[in-house]
């Protein structure tokens, strides 16, 4: 066989990257899923640039050179506290690459009728394809393109809004314009009339409409969903980038991309369904973009925040035997894990039992704080899920919050108008003694207002997280 070693290649990148999410699922695996990821993609390169269609090796390798250079100096540059928003960016080029490869493939389709034999014949690449294709796979093929430039134009621009919100370049408060769903319904019936039309063979026309009609409702989709629930939503659209793949896949007839985005496509969605229900809401909500509002006022919170000093928070840990600590994103945003790895080295030497409780969507990013606290090498045995530590607050002496704010909120439970009313989360308040490390008094990147932070059993540890913690562990250490 002429490509036979890019079959089998394909073959064996299918399963380096099937091993790779299978072993992203637990920390103690993570780093090696990691390297069969990159071996199973530097392989999938190699044999698609000798596959069919190989050619123009200068501009390849220049390609490759540039985007991996870039690549490498945007790693380095981009803080832990950034990635959320790096994957929404990286979402956005695969689903422009979607667009710009299905309307290549398109422009190339066209080029197929009329030419003689001989023609047809010295083509490669898809309008090699479409020359030997009966009118109903034509057709099949049309409809996969259609579908690939729709779902990658939705997630371009839905992509873009996430990564503002997620960056605090664009308000993170759901907002619609008038009409809501019915622009959204009205945008999605019009591009499946354009189907039809671009099927009954009209021309470019309705593939331009449609594109311009999906980039609206991408763009128009991310807009309507609150900043508390960015975590599904960058889920969400890795799971359309990848089904915008798998369809272009189809479009090129390259096994790799049909099968690489289906894997994608399958895992962004079975995690966004878990974050759903860790969050409370609804799956089909999520993918028309209509949570994030409420049906009244939220409930008005009274009280007084009362500070504690860096002593009487060591005081309270001394006499203490139990301890949970809660990260979140403002501990990434002090870059204190190191200092609460040292706390809990400390603490656990004098025999005192400490764990960490992890929420499914803490730091705005799922495995977020696990990333985090592995980094620090806090022990894999001492971090728990919300489902496997929830019910032991009640038996805790000392919870202690740093930089967490809706994964912690009574609200959730108590006001039904909260914007997270539902949402399941570390019920940390029934803990004997509750301290939140925090820089002020704000509500937080979500903008609700948290009542725990006014409970009686509550104290404010106010400051940066990593120079307080570092300041209470001087003192238990004296």
């Amino acid at each position: 066989m002429e490509f036979g070693f890019t079959t089998a290649a394909y073959v064996v990148a299918a399963v380096l990257f099937i091993l790779s999410l299978g072993g992203l699922s637990g920390q103690e695996s993570a780093k090696r899923a990691v390297w069969y990821g990159i071996v199973g993609m530097a392989l999938a390169v190699a044999a698609t640039l000798v596959g069919p269609g190989q050619g123009l090796w200068i501009l390849s390798l220049i390609l490759l050179g540039a985007g991996g250079f870039y690549g490498m100096k945007v790693a380095k540059k981009v803080q832990m506290t950034e990635m959320p928003q790096l994957v929404a960016a990286m979402h956005s080029l695969v689903g422009l690459a979607a667009v710009l490869v299905g309307y290549n493939a398109y422009i190339e389709s066209v080029r197929v009728p009329g030419m003689d034999e001989a023609a047809k014949a010295a083509l490669e690449g898809f309008a090699a394809l479409v020359a030997h294709k009966t009118p109903t796979e034509l057709a099949i093929l049309r409809v996969e393109l259609f579908l690939g430039v729709f779902i990658g134009a939705v997630t371009f621009t839905g992509s873009i809004i996430a990564f503002g919100k997620l960056a605090g370049k664009v308000d993170t408060k759901a907002k619609k314009l008038p009409g809501g769903h019915l622009l959204n319904a009205t945008a999605a019936l019009t591009s499946i009339a354009m189907l039809v039309l671009f099927m009954l063979g009209y021309g470019t026309w309705p593939l331009l409409l449609m594109t311009l009609l999906a980039l609206f409702i991408g763009y128009h989709l991310i807009m309507g969903i609150g900043g508390a629930d960015m975590p599904v939503v960058v889920s969400m659209l890795n799971s359309y980038s990848g089904w915008a793949a798998a369809a272009i896949g189809f479009s090129l007839g390259n096994d790799l991309l049909i099968v690489t985005g289906a894997l994608v496509g399958s895992s962004g969605a079975i995690l966004s369904y878990i974050m759903c229900k860790a969050m409370n809401r609804s799956f089909i909500s999520v993918i028309l973009g209509g949570f994030g509002n409420t049906s009244g006022p939220a409930m008005e919170v009274a009280g007084e925040q009362v500070a504690i000093d860096a002593q009487g928070v060591a005081d309270a840990l001394n006499e203490a035997d139990s301890i949970i600590i809660i990260p979140g994103y403002g501990m990434a945003v002090a870059q204190a894990q190191m200092a609460v790895s040292e706390l809990t080295s400390v603490l656990r030497g004098r025999g005192k039992t400490v764990r960490f409780a992890i929420h499914p969507v803490a730091g705005r990013l799922p495995g977020h704080m696990n990333v985090l606290l592995a980094e620090a090498k806090v022990p894999y045995d001492i971090v728990l899920e919300m489902d496997e530590i929830n019910e032991d607050f009640p038996e805790t002496d000392v919870a202690i919050v740093i930089g967490s704010n809706d994964i912690v909120n009574p609200a959730a439970q108590e006001d039904p108008n909260s914007p997270i009313a539902g949402m399941p989360v570390l019920e940390c308040w029934k803990a004997k003694q509750v301290f939140v490390s925090k820089r002020g008094q704000g509500t937080g990147y979500s903008g609700i207002e948290n009542p725990l932070f006014y409970k009686e059993n509550t104290r404010m540890f106010y400051g940066d997280a990593k120079k307080s913690l570092e300041e209470l562990l001087h003192l238990i250490r004296h």
